[in-house]
């Protein structure tokens, strides 16, 4: 796979990252950046320009890679992904509409909404295995282009976990929980990491049994999460750097804290290993990505253009990007860890804005006078003013 796309996949991910509310959510920004190199391959500046800065992208090259991206997953075990592009039948089409959007994942749109969303949730439903049913994007306002692509994670851990009920007895998270539980002789597993933002910050690799595995990532209590999750981000893309765990239990005794939620303890079997104790989770939301617009470089795109449009390599019809969404799902649970996420950019018709000419405005709102002549002769025909009007308004 490309080390760059795979580079500028993690950025686009860690900049949203820290636009994050502070809540449970998830995002796929693999599943966003195929849209944006496609679009940035499609778009006229300046939108051109802004959809390449936020995907990271070469706008020359930008569709090829999303093509290229998606056949590279293609060949994992457990991650499945998929593009599909969707034209209204009524919209003309430029010469160069292949070379941005390849024919093999084109398909048409009725323009009516009930034959056309079943088609699109179908697809949805298809890529995810049934995890999205509903394509995130609304029909019933005319839709003339939508680009989507859908992502698909299945792994099983090589070491389940136990399942308990936990009680927390204080803190932000008091209560009772469900909670998984495991020990693991991977001491290396663990690794602390210096982070410019999130100082020392403790990561967890959860191996999968194929090709995946989860990392899961916690801070000091003082460092936002929206900087630990960058944080992890970034150990993400350097899994031999930090320390790691086996140097940890070497150089601390019993009770020391090794790291953020790393405390070196004693157990009784044969050989030191690694316990670990996380909530199982579950986590289902939808994005507005036109809501934070800039950050995706969305900003000219979603603009009324004009008569010209933003797009003129797909469509001499102007267009711009009028839905941008991302509905994403994420389970870790005792056995496994699934994810899937759906992605739709809409674009519809700008509205043409007509060339406006100057005009003089004259208002009568004080005594004026008037006179009536013949046309040819200028005879005054009658004659008079008007001091205070005489027709009161219903």
């Amino acid at each position: 796979m490309d080390a760059d796309v795979v580079r500028a996949v993690n950025e686009l991910t860690s900049r949203w990252a820290r636009a994050l509310p502070a809540e449970n959510t998830v995002v796929a920004g693999l599943g966003l950046w195929p849209l944006l190199a496609l679009l940035a391959t499609g778009a006229d500046e300046p939108g051109r320009s802004e959809l390449a800065a936020a995907a990271g992208v070469d706008p020359s090259t930008g569709a090829t890679d999303a093509v290229r991206l998606i056949e590279a997953i293609e060949e994992s075990a457990d991650l499945h992904a998929a593009l599909g592009v969707w034209v209204d039948e009524q919209l003309k089409l430029a010469e160069t509409f292949d070379s941005v959007m390849p024919a093999p994942l084109v398909g048409m749109l009725t323009g009516n909404a009930a034959v056309d969303k079943p088609k699109l949730d179908a697809w949805a439903a298809e890529h995810t295995d049934d995890l999205i049913r509903e394509m995130p994007a609304d029909l019933d306002g005319g839709v003339d282009l939508l680009l989507a692509s859908a992502i698909l994670l299945r792994t099983r851990w090589v070491h389940p976990f136990a399942e308990q009920i936990r009680r927390v007895p204080d803190g932000p998270w008091a209560g009772s929980w469900h909670w998984l539980d495991r020990a693991d002789t991977d001491l290396d597993s663990v690794r602390r990491y210096d982070h410019p933002s999130a100082a020392w910050l403790t990561v967890v690799t959860v191996a999968g049994d194929a090709d995946v595995d989860v990392l899961l990532g916690i801070g000091q209590p003082e460092t936002p999460n929206a900087d630990v999750l960058a944080g992890l981000l970034d150990a993400a893309a350097d899994p031999t750097g930090g320390v790691p765990g086996s140097a940890l239990i070497e150089r601390g005794d019993a009770g020391w804290d090794a790291a953020p939620g790393v405390r070196i303890g004693r157990t009784t079997a044969a050989r030191p290993d690694v316990k670990l104790s996380v909530p199982s989770f579950s986590i289902d939301v939808e994005h507005d990505l036109l809501q934070s617009r800039e950050l995706f470089g969305l900003t000219a795109v979603s603009s009324n253009p004009g008569a010209r449009g933003h797009f003129s390599a797909l469509s001499p019809t102007p267009l711009r990007i009028d839905q941008a969404k991302q509905r994403v799902l994420a389970r870790f649970f005792a056995t496994g860890f699934e994810a899937a996420a759906v992605t739709a950019m809409a674009m519809t018709r700008a509205a043409m804005v007509t060339r406006q000419q100057r005009r003089l405005e004259v208002t009568f709102d004080r005594p004026f006078a008037f006179v009536a002549v013949l046309r040819d002769s200028r005879l005054p025909i009658v004659a008079g003013r008007v001091e205070m009007p005489t027709e009161p308004g219903a």
